[in-house]
């Protein structure tokens, strides 16, 4: 595959793919969004093929924005920049790679080897993740566009992380198309494939990620602020970690010096992992007991009661139409993990559903509270992790919310 120093899979003969939209996508690029979709667009000068630089103009034929073109997804347009006109150049591509690296520095520190280095549109790469996991980079693509500048990313990978390994992870909608470049889900791009989970450390927790076939990118890296917080609340603690996984929350409640936790999952292989991490941790010494359950059966038909009740379920709604029948299930489950609170309990209610806003959310939960007919003071309520930070409202999908309950 060859190396672009600039970013452009058109022949040079070519002239540059130019798109006008229509007035509401222009009012939208105005205000820094970083998508056009295919309704969007109006016209164009010729068809595009993907990872082409697309330039789109306004009614008056100015300027309006640059972006990277994807003629098989209705997202027919990523935003690179708006504004005024800009060389999109090996320079420009690097400026904004160290932009994301600064925008991490200073956050972690040795014990912790795994984080976010980019956070897709975020910082300034749409449709491209990268994840750091030791000595394993994974980065994931959402987009066909990306498939002509693999060459560009790895060798800005390379420049600030040499010596790492780097494993390609798809989004699933665009598998065939990578195919036919002989690029797979899971291939390592860079050094030698790893044998089994890849160990890393958190807070100094060890953790294994799969980062061939794992969910994600083979972790759950944004939950790390809400773990770092539930380890400091729960020394002495009897714990319910539920929708467990690989047991996140719970090794975090171990090091916070627990008097139990029990990871609850109806996932027996995300249970086996969580007991591989803490076989990891052996100064980890709080017991730990793994329930394989349907998470909503097991609350309402059970009776043990907990001092601290985690509720971080996969997404309720993954798309518009389900957002509805979420906001009903989160307030449930809120519901019935405030029953299996002690008195005195702590609830942490969390959702990944971007479908689903931020006040609908907490809104469900503290309406839940409210119907319990118990006491109850809100302790906090938290967002995005810092290096998974969100700069426009479609990318704004984690939200959690901490009730401390009086009796």
């Amino acid at each position: 595959m060859p190396s672009p120093s600039v970013p452009t899979s058109a022949p040079l003969a070519t002239p540059r793919l130019k798109l006008t939209v229509s007035p509401a996508a222009e009012r939208s690029l105005r205000a820094g969004h970083p998508w056009v979709y295919e309704s969007s667009v109006r016209g164009q000068n010729r068809p595009g093929e993907a990872g082409e630089l697309a330039v789109v103009y306004d009614r008056r034929n100015r300027f309006l924005a640059v972006g990277l073109y994807d003629p098989h997804s209705p997202l027919r347009l990523r935003v690179l920049h708006a504004g005024s006109p800009a060389t999109v150049d090996r320079a420009w591509w690097q400026a904004r790679f160290d932009a994301a690296l600064l925008r991490r520095a200073g956050l972690f520190g040795p014990e912790t080897d795994g984080y976010r280095v980019i956070n897709g549109e975020s910082d300034g790469f749409p449709g491209l993740v990268v994840d750091r996991y030791a000595d394993t980079l994974v980065l994931k693509l959402y987009s066909a566009a990306w498939f002509p500048h693999l060459p560009l990313v790895l060798d800005l990978l390379a420049g600030a992380f040499p010596g790492l390994r780097v494993v390609l992870r798809l989004s699933r909608n665009i598998g065939a198309l990578a195919a036919e470049l002989g690029l797979a889900d899971g291939q390592t791009l860079v050094g030698e494939a790893p044998e089994g989970a890849v160990v890393f450390h958190e807070s100094g927790i060890a953790f294994e990620a799969d980062v061939v076939r794992g969910q994600k990118t083979g972790f759950f890296l944004d939950q790390r602020e809400n773990r770092r917080r539930v380890r400091d609340l729960a020394a002495g603690k009897k714990v319910l970690n539920a929708f467990s996984f690989s047991g996140g929350f719970s090794l975090y409640a171990a090091q916070g010096r627990v008097s139990e936790v029990v990871s609850l999952d109806i996932s027996r292989h995300a249970l086996d992992s969580s007991e591989r991490n803490f076989a990891l941790n052996p100064a980890l010494t709080a017991p730990h007991r793994a329930v394989q359950a349907d998470v909503f059966e097991w609350l309402t038909e059970g009776r043990e009661l907990f001092d601290l009740v985690i509720l971080d379920p996969p997404s309720l709604a993954r798309r518009e139409s389900e957002r509805e029948g979420a906001i009903r299930a989160y307030g449930r489950l809120a519901r019935d993990g405030i029953r299996r609170l002690e008195r005195g309990g702590l609830l942490l209610s969390a959702s990944c559903s971007a479908h689903v806003s931020a006040e609908e959310f907490w809104d469900a939960v503290r309406a839940a509270a409210d119907r319990s007919g118990r006491p109850w003071r809100e302790v906090a309520r938290t967002r995005h992790a810092p290096d998974h930070h969100a700069s426009f409202p479609e990318a704004q999908y984690l939200k959690a919310i901490y009730l401390q309950f009086e009796d």
